[in-house]
């Protein structure tokens, strides 16, 4: 990304710029951030090196006062790791709950289905992430190596 064009973007209007699902570790936000070219940093914790480095990104927006919205759009594992990232970071301002989230052939391939209710998520408090793969419908997917 292109932090100048994004940082005029930015100035010439009042809506709040998001990105960054593709920008994959911290030093891809280090420009944006320092030249406060978005309001909203999106990080993908699938794309950009899983929970670590995405708390790495969140912490660094914090310094320069970035809400963080965690970009989902893979499947129900990717939705619960959002979850947890965003209850332990300050500046956590929206849930994303793409349409893939809403797809039949997605919600099963987890044994939960955490959709939001009333305009809520609650965030799982089973051990690790609080997901695990449904072994019926996961094994349809199954790959075999032929040698």
């Amino acid at each position: 990304l292109n932090s100048d064009n994004m940082q005029k973007v930015s100035r010439s209007t009042t809506i709040p710029i998001a990105t960054g699902e593709r920008s994959y570790t911290r030093w891809g936000y280090r420009e944006l951030l320092e030249k406060q070219s978005i309001a909203v940093a999106q990080p993908d914790l699938c794309l950009c090196g899983g929970i670590t480095e995405g708390k790495k990104i969140c912490d660094y927006a914090n310094i320069y006062d970035t809400t963080v919205q965690v970009h989902v759009c893979g499947g129900p594992v990717s939705t619960v790791a959002a979850l947890h990232m965003e209850t332990a970071i300050p500046n956590f301002i929206i849930h994303e709950h793409h349409t893939n989230a809403m797809k039949a052939s997605i919600r099963e391939l987890c044994t939960h289905d955490y959709q939001p209710e009333n305009g809520y998520y609650v965030a799982p408090e089973q051990p690790g992430l609080g997901q695990e793969l449904n072994d019926e419908v996961v094994k349809e997917y199954l790959a075999y190596v032929i040698k």
